[in-house]
């Protein structure tokens, strides 16, 4: 339970598929609200596949759902709700397994949590206050996972092509892409800076509301938008 007169964190998912630029927004926003906020990344919470042997880590489709822990990412969401502290896994991705040191999660008033499938599961997506989706192209997609993986993760840009055809894609279409309808704002198109201070100052909004009498009223009011190249709307729709 939070403590009298404390307002309950707000958490914020940023989902799209690999390489959409996640990261980068979430950076983006956690920079534009200051300290005020504080992430939280869904590729920390692979499983564990330390007691199997390379050949078989290597077989697995870490690009399904079921490749995440879910029991232990809602566990520490609910504390990060309730205000209590968390203990996160941290995970390496060369070797697919998760290393022994934890990070501790403090909660701030938001909460951005990024990831591929964060609005799949009901009960999880209920805890999101603000849901955005970063619908980016498979081409843009695929360059950068190349940039990424090739730098950071040890593997060569033939293995990356072939995983992104073979697993990535079709788990995209499939687990990833219809989340869209779940979400409160889509990216989409050259969006940028412009965007990512409108989306900050509605979080700003909704965290002051939720301090407020009118805050459940005004969640239940708040609609669909779709945010491109031009940002059109956005501030007639958001009612900044």
């Amino acid at each position: 339970m939070l403590s009298k007169g404390k307002v309950r964190p707000l958490l914020v998912a940023v989902v799209g598929g690999s390489g959409a630029g996640k990261s980068w927004l979430s950076r983006k926003l956690q920079a534009a609200l200051g300290g005020r906020a504080v992430r939280v990344e869904l590729d920390d919470f692979y499983h564990d596949r330390s007691h199997l042997s390379s050949k078989e880590r290597a077989r697995i489709n870490y690009d399904h759902p079921r490749a995440i822990d879910w029991i232990a990412l809602e566990h520490a969401l609910r504390d990060c709700v309730a205000g209590r502290s968390a203990r996160l896994p941290s995970y390496d991705f060369c070797n697919h397994c998760r290393l022994s040191a934890t990070k501790l999660l403090k909660p701030k008033t938001i909460v951005l949590v990024e990831g591929l499938w964060l609005l799949r599961r009901p009960s999880l997506r209920r805890m999101f206050g603000l849901r955005i989706f970063v619908d980016c192209p498979a081409r843009a997609r695929l360059s950068r996972r190349l940039e990424r993986d090739a730098h950071s993760r040890g593997r060569t840009r033939s293995s990356v092509r072939e995983q992104f055809r073979r697993n990535v894609e079709p788990m995209h279409a499939r687990f990833v892409a219809p989340q869209r309808a779940s979400a409160d704002i889509v990216l989409r198109g050259q969006w940028g800076e412009k965007e990512i201070a409108e989306i900050a100052a509605r979080l700003r909004v909704q965290v002051r509301e939720a301090a407020g009498p009118r805050s459940r009223r005004r969640e239940e009011a708040d609609g669909r938008v779709i945010l491109t190249e031009k940002s059109r709307s956005l501030r007639r729709r958001l009612q900044f």
